[in-house]
């Protein structure tokens, strides 16, 4: 298998075009699943090592992409540690992919909701989820009943708040390997959103 190196990143990224046919599947998997006709960097980065492509990928697939907990705020939980983080990689890519549901809020071409998360046209259970699990991801030790008590408060109930609080295990991960590869926002997601 012949490997493409990237200047930018710590860890070689295959490419499809010279990934094993088992990580070409994970990656099909990936795009079929994010609704993107390429393979973001996050993937690529793990792409010499199928075992573990293949656990992250069904981990974040499972965490982020399913359940009933809409994928918008689950977007905007991850851009939010992120940005707070300073995950630049993390915060590029899922604000890219929330301000591409701003819709959900506002039909206004020029509203992108991660812009404006203080505002009325965000639900108050939106907030609040933004708010509980950023701190659960970032002082996981501080959390208390009183959180808990806040996402049933606005509506959550018992299954979504154990979603919710997935998000913050989800962004450690992802936030832990976009840092320590030293990946680059995909030039394909930075073309979309121009």
């Amino acid at each position: 298998m012949h490997k493409t190196t990237s200047l930018s990143s710590r860890y070689t990224l295959v490419s499809y075009e010279n990934a094993s046919d088992e990580v070409r599947q994970i990656y099909d998997d990936t795009k079929r699943t994010l609704q993107i006709p390429f393979v973001l960097n996050w993937f690529k980065c793990q792409g010499s090592n199928a075992t573990l492509l293949g656990g992250n990928w069904a981990k974040l697939k499972s965490t982020l992409m399913q359940g009933e907990v809409p994928n918008v705020l689950k977007q905007l939980i991850i851009y939010n540690v992120s940005k707070k983080r300073n995950c630049e990689y993390c915060a590029q890519a899922h604000g890219i992919f929330a301000d591409s549901m701003s819709s959900h809020f506002n039909d206004s071409e020029n509203f992108k909701v991660t812009e404006n998360l203080d505002s009325p046209l965000i639900p108050e259970s939106f907030k609040t989820a933004i708010r509980v699990v950023t701190k659960a991801a970032m002082h996981s030790d501080q959390i208390t009943e009183a959180d808990f008590e806040a996402l049933e408060n606005v509506g959550f109930d018992d299954a979504e708040i154990q979603e919710l609080m997935a998000q913050a295990d989800l962004v450690n991960m992802l936030n832990t390997l976009a840092d320590i590869s030293g990946i680059k926002i995909d030039n394909e997601l930075m073309e979309a959103q121009a």
